[in-house]
C-alpha cells in the first residue's frame, strides 16, 4: 500500500495506514526542509538577477540600436545637404545634331534615310557666377544648338567658349549672372573608399542624386581618350551625367563625371579636379589648352623587361622612342632609359609619367632621374608644347608559317615599303605571326618592324634569329610610328 499522508505530533511519525514508521529525531527532520526552503530561496534570487540581467541587456541593446540610427541618420543628413547645396551650382543640358541625309535607302522600297535633326542631353557644372559652365566635350560635340536649364527652371541657350577633345571637356557661356559656381576639392588627396555623391541627368531625368565609393584613383588605358587620368566610383553614372559633378561629403568637387564602362556594370569615371581646373582655366584665358611635353614614348617597367635594363628595379617609365630634336632629345635622354622620378616625384610606373608632366607648364625646367646601363643619372628637360596626336593605322600582310617563335620575317624591299606606306629607317618587317605561338603570346602583328635585336641595330631578318638562339631576345619595335620594346622568349 503506498503512503498518504504524514503526520507530525511532538516529533515523533505515528502510524498512518497502518504501517509503522519509527521514531526520527526533530534535527534530522529539519535538514530535508531547509534544503528545499534554501534552494527555493536561491531560485528567486537567481531568477531575479537573471531577469534583471535581461532588462539591463535588452536596455543596453535599446542604447546600441539608437546610437546605430543617429549614426545613419547622421550620414543621411550629411547626403542630403550635400544634394541641396550642390544641386543649384548643376544644370541639364540638352543638344541638337543635324543629321546628314544619308542617300541610296531600302533598293526596293526607295524609303531613303532622311536624316534630320538628333538631340541628345547631359550635365554641367556652373564654374563662375557670370554663366561659365563645365561639360564634357562629347556632350556638346557637333551640336549647332545648345540649351541649359537651371534647376529653378530658367532656360539659356549656351555658346561653346573653347573645347579640349584630348580630356573630353568643354566649356560653355550663357547669358546669365549671379549664378552660384562649384567649389573644387584637391582630387589628388581624395582618398580611395570615402563617400562619393553624383548629381546629374541620367536619361534626361534632372538633379538626379547617386551615392556610392571612391572606387580607385589615377586610372587610365582605357582608350578612349587621348589623356587619361580617371577616378573610378561606383556611384551609378548614366547617359546624361555625363559632365555633372563628383562632389564629396563636404559638398566639392572632386572631379567631372565622364563615361561608365558598359551598362549595369556600377563602374564610372570622373575626370580629376585638378585636371578640370586646370583645362577651364585655359579655355577661359587662352581659348585653347597648352600642356607640357617631354618628346619621350615610354611603357611599363615589367619585371622580364627590368632585368635587360637593370634587375634591381622596382618600377619605373621605359623610354621606347624618343622624338628628335623634342625637349628630351636635346637633355641627351635615349631609349632604353628609365625614368624613375621627375622631381620630386617618384614615377612607379608610365602612367605616373604622364600625370606628372601634365601638372607642369610649358616651359617649365624638370628635373628627370634616369637609370641607363644600371647607373643614375639626372637630366634637366625644358618642357616643350605637347602636339596634337594623331592615330596612324599600318598594314598587315597576309599568314604565311614560320617555325621560328612564330615569327616571320621579311627584309623591306623598296616594293614591300610602298605597299605598307613605311617610309622610316627599319629594314626588317614582321611578315605574320602564327596563331598561338610564343610570338603571338608576346603581342607581336603583322606589319611591326623590328629596329633592333638585343640593343644591336637589325639590318635582316638573320639578325633577330641570331639574337633569338638563345631562346630570348629584347627586341625594338616600331608600329603606327611608335618605338617600343618587347621581350620575345620561348615558352615551356
Amino acid at each position: 500500500m503506498g503512503v498518504e499522508g504524514i503526520n507530525l505530533t511532538q516529533g515523533r511519525l505515528v502510524e498512518i495506514d497502518n504501517m509503522e514508521v519509527h521514531h526520527m529525531p526533530r534535527t534530522k527532520l529539519r535538514r530535508p526542509w531547509l534544503l528545499v526552503l534554501g534552494a527555493t530561496a536561491a531560485a528567486l534570487v537567481l531568477g531575479t538577477a537573471y531577469a534583471d540581467s535581461a532588462r539591463k541587456a535588452d536596455t543596453k541593446a535599446k542604447i546600441i540600436d539608437e546610437k546605430a540610427v543617429s549614426k545613419a541618420v547622421e550620414l543621411e543628413n550629411a547626403f542630403a545637404s550635400v544634394a541641396e547645396s550642390v544641386s543649384p551650382s548643376v544644370v541639364s543640358i540638352q543638344v541638337e545634331v543635324n543629321r546628314p541625309q544619308m542617300g541610296g535607302g531600302f533598293p526596293f522600297f526607295s524609303m531613303p534615310d532622311r536624316g534630320g535633326i538628333v538631340k541628345g542631353g547631359g550635365s554641367g557644372i556652373i564654374i563662375r557666377s557670370n554663366g561659365l559652365i563645365l561639360t564634357n566635350n562629347h556632350v556638346v560635340n557637333e551640336a549647332n544648338r545648345i540649351d541649359v536649364e537651371l534647376q529653378d527652371g530658367r532656360s539659356f541657350e549656351a555658346e561653346v567658349v573653347g573645347t579640349d577633345p584630348a580630356t573630353d571637356l568643354a566649356l560653355l557661356k550663357i547669358d546669365a549672372k549671379g549664378l552660384t559656381p562649384v567649389t573644387f576639392a584637391a582630387s589628388e588627396a581624395s582618398r580611395v573608399g570615402q563617400w562619393v555623391i553624383a548629381i546629374g541627368s541620367p536619361f534626361g531625368l534632372d538633379y538626379t542624386v547617386t551615392t556610392g565609393v571612391l572606387s580607385a584613383k589615377g586610372r587610365g588605358g582605357i582608350g578612349a581618350n587621348e589623356i587619361e587620368d580617371y577616378l573610378q566610383t561606383d556611384a551609378s553614372i548614366n547617359p546624361g551625367n555625363s559632365g555633372g559633378p563628383l562632389v564629396d561629403l563636404d559638398g566639392n568637387v572632386l572631379g567631372v563625371n565622364t563615361m561608365i564602362i558598359g551598362r549595369n556594370s556600377g563602374i564610372g569615371f570622373a575626370i580629376p579636379s585638378e585636371i578640370a581646373q586646370r583645362v577651364a582655366g585655359q579655355l577661359i584665358e587662352h581659348g585653347e589648352v597648352k600642356r607640357a611635353w617631354l618628346g619621350v614614348s615610354f611603357q611599363e617597367m615589367t619585371p622580364e623587361l627590368a632585368t635587360h635594363f637593370s634587375g634591381d628595379l622596382q618600377g619605373g617609365a621605359l623610354v621606347s622612342a624618343v622624338v628628335p630634336n623634342g625637349p628630351a632629345d636635346q637633355a641627351g635622354l635615349k631609349a632604353g632609359d628609365v625614368i624613375v622620378a621627375v622631381g620630386e616625384t617618384e614615377i612607379r610606373q608610365g602612367h605616373d609619367l604622364l600625370r606628372t608632366v601634365l601638372r607642369h607648364s610649358v616651359g617649365e625646367r624638370l628635373t628627370v632621374k634616369v637609370v641607363r646601363d644600371g647607373n643614375t643619372q639626372t637630366k634637366t628637360v625644358v618642357a616643350g608644347e605637347r602636339p596634337n596626336e594623331g592615330a596612324a593605322s599600318g598594314s598587315k600582310t597576309g599568314p604565311r608559317s614560320d617555325e621560328f617563335l612564330g615569327l616571320g620575317l621579311e627584309e623591306l624591299t623598296p616594293n614591300l615599303r610602298a605597299r605598307l606606306g613605311y617610309q622610316g629607317a627599319g629594314e626588317v618587317v614582321v611578315r605574320n605571326v602564327v596563331l598561338g605561338s610564343d610570338a603571338d603570346r608576346s603581342g607581336f602583328r603583322p606589319g611591326d618592324i623590328i629596329l633592333k635585336a638585343d640593343n644591336e641595330p637589325v639590318s635582316k631578318p638573320q639578325d633577330v634569329r641570331n639574337a633569338l638562339k638563345d631562346g630570348k631576345a629584347l627586341l625594338y619595335v616600331e608600329r603606327d610610328q611608335r618605338q617600343f620594346f618587347q621581350l620575345l622568349s620561348k615558352s615551356d
